[in-house]
């Protein structure tokens, strides 16, 4: 992970970029990498062809990606320079107008967006002085008047034109931009949102993240904040900055495959990323844990192993499922390395005037690396002086760019938004980290080590005998497509994990759902408690099992319907609960990596059986990049 890169703390859109140029017809791999980046966003898409007449054209449907293609059935697509978006809106409502590409207002210039231009109203209102009239609500309609306007009012080229519009621009962008009777070149340009450039065979690939890239090329070029690409058939791009100054581009090696984009046999993604499980917390695992040496190590806390050892507390940002992640962080550091930490939203850290010392350790953990209120916490933790360690996914990410060290979960693309796969891989980061620092902190006795660390590796062992219980799962689910509430609850570990499971049935299945912990059900939740309430209990075997079994007997005195997760050959609580999934015993910190799987196969099959779009709910998009 690279060290001390300027961050902006500005905030913008989850949406998806593609665009192509070469020798190929473009509108095909336009098409096709939309529909890869469909997970991004989904309430409009759009695409700008050049054809063979050197004519711009631009075509915008509301919908999903299938919508544009049926729009385009009867329309002229012929071209080889192209680009295209996928939107999820913030700036309008989702419609044909306020969809990207966007014309200039002569309809010379096209241009998609991924981000937020802050000070759009100022340079609208001025552009409207100049005569300059507009069709949509966009942000991103500005822009591309403005770049307009500079070019036609200064003389200047296009690329001349784009820099010196984006000098006058507050806030974060991805943009790319192609023009009327040049079918010759595709400028692309980025700050605080990601945007690379595949590098293909006398063709080039411009995308927001490599997905719909792997196909064609694995060379690639991460723009870094305020680069211009200058991409012009069969020439090698040139990168320069807003001076104009030219750039040395590094070309990186995707290690994406293509297998993991697709759905491989699975009707959704989701359910083919709970069933990876097994194999990504390998991955997570793999070359990280030496079984035979009773060894664990992580080289972000090796590298810094002072600073682990001298935290005098440790602050965890995240937001979502990661906070959740986090939540399950702040036992495993407090139980093993006797370090005080805080679980913080990122979108209020920032906000509240935190205290923050030199010497705390500040975890940032997100899925994308691009989750905009993380980036920000981020950015106010390194100006206090804090050291920063991210946990993420995704390889040339802003997160790993703008921390001081980290670690990767190394779990491939998650496609499906409701996070899975994720979640338990950054979990099991935080383990890791866990045991790594208590055993230089001494914190933990070496039997302690020796056995959790045994049992860490039977997890995905473990994980797969609760997948084969998926048709059992699938037939309890249809007994709760009638919810309309649900409460989930757990003691310790489980809390958080409880709190995970009502996400996951939230985002999907679009049924109202909370997480507490069990103790806390007669300050309130219990007036819910009717023969009409689902409660789903996590009750396996630790510290506070007997008091999870008092609660179960609390809810069962008001005829609440029990779904409780136990361990198998515990009759105690079979007899008790109304329903019963089965998970293998470990290590009660290493509780989370396996009582989330049937929770997460529970949402998944109500959300099917309510003909939920599974991977696409409505109103979200994979990782949240707007304030």
């Amino acid at each position: 992970m690279r060290k001390n890169v300027y961050l902006c703390t500005y905030f913008f859109y989850m949406c998806g970029i593609v665009g192509y140029i070469g020798k190929q017809e473009a509108y095909p791999v336009l098409i096709k990498g939309l529909h890869r980046l469909e997970y991004r966003g989904y309430d409009s898409s759009g695409v700008a062809l050049i054809d063979k007449q050197k004519e711009l054209s631009v075509y915008k449907a509301k919908g999903r990606v299938s919508d544009l293609e049926e729009f385009c059935k009867s329309k002229a697509i012929s071209g080889t320079l192209g680009i295209a978006h996928t939107r999820w809106a913030t700036h309008g409502e989702p419609n044909n107008v306020n969809a990207h590409p966007h014309y200039s207002q002569s309809e010379n210039l096209a241009l998609i967006h991924n981000g937020i231009i802050e000070n759009y109203a100022v340079l609208k209102e001025g552009l409207i002085r100049e005569g300059y009239t507009f069709q949509s609500e966009t942000d991103t309609e500005v822009l591309i008047q403005l770049i307009e306007y500079v070019k036609i009012s200064n003389r200047v080229d296009l690329c001349t034109a784009i820099q010196l519009a984006l000098k006058q621009v507050v806030g974060a962008y991805a943009i790319a931009v192609i023009e009327n009777g040049n079918p010759d070149l595709l400028i692309a340009a980025r700050k605080s949102s990601p945007l690379v450039v595949g590098i293909g065979d006398a063709e080039f690939f411009i995308a927001s993240d490599a997905s719909p890239i792997v196909e064609y090329t694995k060379q690639v070029i991460y723009l870094e904040d305020e680069e211009i690409a200058i991409i012009q058939r069969n020439e090698p791009p040139k990168i320069v900055n807003l001076n104009n100054v030219e750039q040395t581009p590094q070309i990186s090696q995707l290690e994406l495959s293509l297998n993991a984009l697709e759905k491989g046999g699975y009707p959704h993604f989701m359910l083919k990323e709970i069933f990876e499980q097994p194999r990504t917390l390998k991955d997570c695992m793999r070359g990280r844990i030496n079984v035979e040496n009773n060894n664990v190590t992580l080289s972000g806390i090796i590298d810094n192993k002072e600073k682990f050892l001298n935290a005098k507390r440790i602050l965890i940002l995240a937001c979502g499922t990661s906070w959740h992640a986090g939540l399950i962080g702040e036992y495993l550091f407090e139980e093993l390395c006797r370090i005080p930490v805080e679980v913080e939203y990122s979108s209020e850290f920032r906000y509240r005037k935190p205290i923050i010392y030199p010497d705390d350790i500040v975890i940032a953990i997100s899925q994308s690396g691009e989750t905009a209120d993380t980036l920000a916490a981020i950015e106010q933790a390194k100006a206090a002086g804090a050291f920063v360690y991210g946990i993420c996914n995704v390889v040339g990410s802003s997160i790993p760019r703008n921390t001081h060290s980290g670690s990767y979960t190394h779990v491939g693309p998650e496609i499906g938004v409701a996070s899975t796969k994720a979640f338990t891989a950054q979990v099991l980061v935080l383990i890791m980290m866990a045991l790594n620092i208590a055993k230089e902190k001494k914190t933990i006795s070496q039997e302690q080590y020796e056995r959790t660390l045994t049992e860490l590796v039977q997890i995905p062992p473990k994980i797969e005998m609760i997948l084969k219980q998926n048709e059992k799962i699938e037939d309890l689910s249809k007994i709760f497509t009638y919810a309309h509430n649900f409460i989930y609850m757990g003691r310790g570990y489980s809390y958080p994990v409880a709190m995970e499971g009502a996400l996951k049935l939230k985002e999907i299945s679009y049924i109202h759902a909370e997480g507490y912990p069990a103790a806390e059900m007669k300050h309130g939740p219990i007036a819910l408690i009717d023969q009409e309430m689902p409660v789903v209990v996590i009750a396996t075997h630790n510290t506070t099992y007997d008091k999870t079994i008092s609660n179960i007997q609390e809810i069962k005195a008001r005829s609440g319907r029990i779904l409780a997760i136990v361990n198998k050959y515990d009759q105690k609580v079979k007899d008790m609960a109304d329903y019963t999934i089965e998970i293998p015993e470990t290590e009660e910190c290493l509780d989370p990596l396996l009582s989330i799987i049937p929770l997460q196969l529970l949402s998944y099959h109500i959300a099917v059986k309510k003909g939920r779009d599974v991977d696409m709910p409505r109103n979200l998009a994979k990782s949240v990049t707007v304030e």
